[in-house]
């Protein structure tokens, strides 16, 4: 596509995506319980998604200094929502898990995330539903891949 051409969809994308994010993050964390952060939910999400993990790889994929998981972790431990698992064969290597209290907390987070969304995908015909998804998850291994590119050659 010509520059010329792309300037006004560019535009039109920037626009879209700062009043949808705007707009959805205001209302996710009003469904979210008032003693969490949404740092602290995406840790919480990223956890429930691999199961464990340890604090360089959220730091990592989340893109911010380990001193800044270290916050999050801690509050997260200290509300028995994720628990540290010393590695059995390398005591230097920490894992990170969720809680029982921390997984049902996930489980209520997400339904009503789902209640939530679903207001708003209702209005849409499913062709036009499985187009805007396959297209953004398009752009999401787009984006992943070219991150993966960098911190190759970094």
């Amino acid at each position: 596509m010509e520059t010329l051409q792309l300037k006004p969809l560019i535009a039109r994308y920037m626009t879209a995506s700062f009043n949808v994010n705007r707009i959805m993050s205001a209302r996710l964390g009003k469904l979210m319980p008032e003693n969490l952060t949404a740092d602290q939910h995406q840790t919480l999400c990223y956890i429930h998604e691999r199961g464990m993990c340890t604090s360089s790889e959220l730091a990592d994929t989340f893109f911010v200094g380990k001193s800044s998981i270290t916050a999050i972790v801690k509050r997260l431990v200290e509300k028995d929502l994720i628990e540290r698992i010393p590695d059995e064969r390398d005591r230097r290597v920490t894992y990170l898990a969720l809680t029982p209290s921390g997984k049902q907390l996930m489980l209520d987070v997400q339904l009503k995330i789902e209640q939530l969304l679903a207001r708003y995908i209702g209005h849409f015909q499913e062709t036009e539903i499985l187009a805007f998804i396959e297209t953004f998850e398009k752009l999401a291994r787009l984006l992943i891949s070219e991150e993966e590119e960098v911190t190759e050659n970094s």
